[in-house]
């Protein structure tokens, strides 16, 4: 029998403020990436769970393109394996809008194709069912 929490999928969108740029060329830290993964996977955890959960470990984490001020991040989050307290899930991080200050202060753009920033593994763990 397959558990119904498998595969549940949460999607959050983020704009990313100036005030979060970090790095020359207003790049953001990793970590505000990995804050947004613990964002979702909370909310994840009360769909699946009814409860909002702990982030226990990251198993695999990836950076693979910069996140910048001015973007607009969404950020997935995947149920794939289910145990007696712990959840397994693969998040995403995908750039979908990206600021273009080089056409003005305040352009921007839709992405053709999102553009994925930041891949991870990680595992929640929520209270023992009653």
């Amino acid at each position: 029998m397959t558990d119904r929490r498998l595969g549940v999928t949460v999607t959050h969108r983020r704009y990313v403020p100036y005030a979060h740029a970090h790095y020359a060329g207003d790049l953001v830290d990793g970590a505000y990436a990995l804050g947004l993964f613990g964002d979702v996977a909370t909310e994840v955890c009360i769909r699946t769970d009814g409860d909002e959960g702990l982030f226990a470990s990251y198993s695999d984490v990836q950076f693979r393109a910069p996140v910048r001020a001015g973007d607009v991040v969404e950020v997935v989050a995947t149920v794939t394996r289910v145990g007696t307290r712990s959840r397994t899930i693969d998040f995403e991080a995908r750039v979908v809008c990206r600021g273009r200050p080089d056409r003005g202060g305040s352009a921007a753009e839709v992405l053709a194709e999102p553009l994925v920033a930041v891949t991870a593994t990680g595992t929640v763990v929520v209270p023992a069912a009653v």
